[in-house]
């Protein structure tokens, strides 16, 4: 007699991108807790990759997880993509079961939205696997229910955000973008960053709502694929208050700066620091600065625009 083997549970994979802001403008705290931004992301080829496997009803959901610093991600209902699942069969009226697992490829609390990304693939994945039809549009609106940058992880290449940076519009790009990210083991709270912009006096006399008026220069560098002049226009209000929190970054900036950086930033809240490159080559040789100055725990080498929350075959 033949025993036949169980067929495998279905399941989907799909991959989606860190970012980095290249400009990122911080308003005055509204009455709701959060603070209006004006923000130009561009994904990066650093991904998260959430496979989606069907459990048997009942179940409810498990993460599991692997990759650098994997230890320090939750696998429970504080995971953005445990609630995104959540988030899902509500709207579709469908039990939340589902496993999945998550392949981390961004620093963790680096300021890159490695989280978000992996809230962003488990849309894509989950509406996949329970053949939902939701549109785009669909997921971009739940996306933005569970976090500012989620959005923009499904989105990926280049956009500007608004609002709390969950409001999306394209930018035109030419050419790719070399970035060298230095992370640390530890990260910086994003509560807490924003805490100590408010300390230090907030956008000061600016307008409570920004805008990217001041961003013209480095638009123009993107449609004209220019990293000098990109290099030169890279802005972050959130900096000052991160490097209150985290004063060794200044060295690791200093470090990119010396070793001919074309421009260098704390990518969003931090703390990781990006640092833009002439070429691919160059950046290499930017990562092996600081790794031999110690002024990063982990270097990373990659390049931008990259293309959203995407299935895999």
């Amino acid at each position: 007699m033949t025993h036949l083997a169980a067929a495998p549970s279905p399941s989907v994979r799909v991959r989606a991108p860190g970012k980095v802001n290249l400009s990122l403008r911080v308003g005055a705290v509204q009455d709701d807790g959060y603070h209006p931004l004006a923000t130009i992301f561009q994904a990066v080829a650093l991904y998260e990759e959430v496979t989606a496997t069907q459990v048997p009803e009942g179940a409810g959901v498990t993460i599991t997880v692997d990759g650098p610093q994997a230890d320090r991600v939750p696998v429970d209902g504080t995971n953005l993509a445990w609630r995104a699942v959540e988030a899902l069969a509500a709207r579709v009226g469908t039990a939340p079961d589902v496993a999945l697992h998550l392949a981390k490829g961004v620093p963790v609390a680096g300021g890159m939205a490695g989280g978000s990304a992996d809230a962003a693939a488990t849309l894509v994945a989950c509406d996949a696997l329970w053949q939902t039809g939701l549109s785009r549009e669909d997921l971009a609106e739940l996306a933005a229910d569970l976090g500012s940058d989620v959005p923009f992880a499904l989105l990926g290449h280049t956009a500007v955000g608004t609002g709390r940076g969950h409001l999306l519009t394209p930018a035109m790009t030419r050419g790719e973008f070399h970035w060298v990210f230095a992370a640390q083991a530890e990260g910086l709270s994003t509560p807490a960053v924003y805490g100590r912009f408010d300390e230090l006096g907030g956008p000061g006399d600016a307008a409570d709502d920004p805008g990217l008026a001041e961003d013209n220069g480095l638009m123009q560098a993107l449609r004209a694929g220019d990293p000098h002049a990109l290099g030169r226009a890279l802005h972050n209000d959130l900096e000052p208050a991160a490097l209150s929190l985290r004063p060794e970054l200044e060295r690791t900036l200093v470090v990119a700066r010396d070793a001919g950086a074309l421009g260098t930033i704390v990518s969003g809240s931090g703390p990781t620091v990006a640092a833009l490159a002439r070429s691919r080559q160059h950046a290499l040789a930017l990562a092996a600065s600081w790794t031999a100055e110690g002024a990063a725990d982990s270097v990373w080498c990659t390049a931008g625009p990259a293309h959203g929350a995407r299935l895999l075959p």
